[in-house]
């Protein structure tokens, strides 16, 4: 996808005396599959530094975070991500809400719950949904034209941020404009919300105006709250529900499962923007992206002469227009064009860049053949640190295993399993039945099958450990957790 055009920068708008704070809700809930195989569920697009050092996630949350105009964000996501989302806040310094989804719904109950959940602290609430996986490349213009678009949301209206086009995109849904509204300057009626076109279509709605639906939407909570109880009744009592009975697990708001699961699956769009009168957008330039293919990384990275963007351990050799990512290996391309190759520690994608949309096919093909490189990486995250396998055979397997200052894994015990822990750095806190003691670098200790044990990290730097498992079966499901500090089950 060619890059959306980029304004100059100008200074960030200063805080609109006029207008009451924007609360921002970031939906970072989505797994990511057309991304694969960097983004998998275990560690979604929103999380990975796609576009620079830091994930689309934080750098929306920084953006933010520039601006007077908004207050503290709540972070909307799921039980898997909660502490992924904690720990990325931390590294920029940012405070947020996270409000856990015990259950996937799609974005008419998230943007339902936030309505609740806004309208805790006022009815009148403007709101900004926003999804965690877009990149802005323009952030001083966004940030300018949500001030714009909160006039119009405060005068009742449902407003959407529609992107000017510069290409006949056939992967974004497309807005007619409709008329000027006259007590909100900047703002127009949205006269249709159409469906992703073909090529000769997405030329047509272009030299007729038409806009890209961003799907980021700013309204007041009690105005969004009425529509969907008045389109979507069913989604609007779950989310009632389940915000009224949700509870505090650690430092995350933790919505009431049985309630969200009576919510349909419907996304905002087709629950309420495609039928309610209130509809308003904002023609937003400001080099917008939904991230949503491997070509779009590709035209968004800094390149070479020869349109080739190369991450990592990478070589193009009589190559153009050539996306290479392989941090951890040498991946070398030589002689083809449009290419893009994707290197990670356990999967390789080669891909012509014009199919990026097929990756999605692919993964889906990968779960049907039982593949566990489609869902997980070979280094898992975990709240306490991570552990990526090193080797593995018949009856035994090796891990890495790194535990942040601080973290405990669980008191737990396996039925097919023992262990044996070596530290190669750190001072180790090993529980072992009855017997706590410290295990210090190039030292070790074995952990007999039916055990009960812990691992734990008192000091100030990581721990780095190599575990070896031997057994009958060596499964992460041959876990007993007796006592968990994380709350896991």
């Amino acid at each position: 996808m060619p890059r959306v055009g980029v304004r100059n920068p100008a200074a960030p708008s200063p805080l609109d005396l006029t207008m009451p704070k924007i609360l921002p809700v970031i939906m970072c809930g989505g797994s990511g599959t057309r991304m694969w195989p960097e983004s998998r569920e275990s560690l979604p697009k929103q999380f990975l530094p796609l576009l620079g050092p830091r994930s689309t996630f934080q750098n929306t949350v920084a953006m933010l975070a520039s601006s007077e105009n908004f207050e503290r964000p709540i972070i909307l996501t799921n039980h898997d991500y909660r502490f992924l989302v904690a720990e990325q806040l931390a590294a920029i310094g940012a405070v947020a809400e996270i409000v856990i989804e015990p259950i996937r719904r799609d974005s008419a109950a998230a943007v339902a719950m936030a309505c609740e959940l806004a309208s805790l602290k006022a009815p009148d609430t403007i709101l900004a949904a926003l999804a965690a996986d877009h990149a802005v490349q323009d952030p001083a213009r966004f940030l300018a034209l949500c001030p714009e678009a909160a006039r119009a949301a405060a005068a009742g209206r449902i407003v959407t941020l529609g992107i000017k086009p510069n290409h006949p995109a056939t992967g974004y849904g497309y807005i007619r404009p409709g008329e000027a509204i006259a007590d909100a300057p900047g703002a127009f009626e949205v006269a249709a919300f159409v469906e992703k076109p073909d090529e000769a279509t997405a030329n047509r709605y272009i030299a007729d105006g038409y806009l890209w639906n961003s799907g980021n939407f700013i309204f007041r909570a009690d105005v969004m709250k009425a529509e969907i109880a008045r389109f979507e009744p069913a989604i609007a009592d779950a989310a009632s529900r389940a915000v009224a009975q949700s509870k505090t697990d650690l430092q995350f708001r933790v919505l009431d499962e049985a309630a969200l699961a009576a919510a349909p699956r419907k996304s905002i769009d087709y629950a309420v923007m495609e039928h309610t009168k209130l509809a308003a957008v904002v023609p937003a330039d400001m080099g917008w992206s939904d991230v949503g293919a491997w070509s779009s990384v590709l035209e968004l990275s800094d390149r070479d002469g020869k349109g080739n963007a190369i991450v990592g351990q990478g070589v193009a050799l009589d190559a153009s227009n050539v996306l290479i990512r392989s941090p951890d290996h040498l991946t070398a391309v030589v002689g083809i064009d449009n290419v893009i190759v994707i290197t990670t520690q356990d999967a390789v994608l080669v891909l012509e860049a014009s199919k990026s949309d097929q990756v999605k096919t692919l993964v889906e093909q990968l779960k049907r053949d039982g593949r566990r490189e489609a869902l997980e990486h070979k280094r898992v995250y975990r709240p306490w640190g991570y552990y990526q396998s090193i080797d593995n055979g018949d009856r035994y397997q090796v891990k890495r295993i790194v535990v942040k200052p601080g973290g405990r894994l669980s008191l737990q015990k396996h039925f097919h399993r023992a262990e044996h822990w070596i530290v190669v750095r750190g001072v180790a806190e090993v529980t072992c039945d009855e017997t706590i003691k410290l295990v210090q670098e190039n030292e070790s200790i074995y952990l007999p099958l039916g055990s009960v044990h812990r691992l734990a990290n008192p000091g100030k730097i990581d721990i780095e450990l190599i575990e070896v498992q031997t057994g009958s079966y060596l499964g992460e499901d041959d876990i007993v957790r007796i006592e968990d500090v994380y709350h896991r089950n």
